[in-house]
């Protein structure tokens, strides 16, 4: 019989720097230019920076740590999304609604100048600037995607619960979400309507 006392995870000590490095990181992975066919309205802007700075070229990346699988366990990570544009649309994450949908997210600003977009499926929408020291609490059957609006990495700590797992094909099904972060022409952001949005599909429970 297993005691109480082995089947206990010990605590673990995990160090995160501004820069998005995590000490103690279990799983770690990259996306390039190439991975983000299809995600930007202006594809002529895409292919024409493919072209001119390679596919291979680093989009953003993603740190994390897991102590254990199941219920009640957490997975603490960093993600780094490098500045950059397309057309007038702003350098984004693919994003994702957590497979089991109800599951929530925080992220925290460590470093960068960033919005948080988030969307309903029943068509509700948000944006949250955010900004070293800020954080926001995404609550469960909201999809979200990261966007770097400043000219430095955006760099955030995120937080949620190891069986979350994540669904990407939502928002490619629907033809991207429903706004999208645009330059507002002077230094700043704002959101415009993406025309490609189709609606989504019923998220599962």
């Amino acid at each position: 019989m297993t005691s109480a006392a082995t089947a206990i995870d010990q605590p673990t000590l995990i160090e995160i720097a501004p820069t998005g490095q995590l000490t103690g990181a279990t799983r770690h992975y990259e996306k390039q230019l190439g991975d983000m066919a299809g995600v930007y309205l202006d594809e002529r802007a895409w292919t024409s920076a493919v072209e001119r700075e390679g596919a291979e070229t680093l989009i953003y990346s993603v740190d994390e740590q897991k102590y254990q699988d199941g219920p009640g366990a957490l997975i603490v990570g960093t993600s780094t999304l490098l500045p950059g544009s397309y057309g007038d649309e702003f350098a984004v994450t693919r994003g994702h609604l957590h497979a089991i949908s109800d599951r929530a997210e925080l992220y925290y600003c460590l470093s960068g100048r960033g919005v948080m977009l988030l969307d309903t499926v029943d068509g509700r929408t948000a944006a949250v600037e955010l900004t070293p020291g800020k954080a926001v609490n995404v609550p469960g059957h909201w999809i979200h995607r990261s966007v770097n609006v400043g000219d430095e990495p955006f760099v955030t700590l995120f937080s949620y619960a190891a069986d979350a797992g994540q669904d990407y094909a939502i928002i490619a099904e629907a033809g991207g979400m429903k706004t999208l972060v645009v330059s507002d022409g002077d230094a700043g952001w704002t959101t415009i309507p993406n025309p490609r949005h189709r609606g989504y599909r019923k998220a599962s429970a």
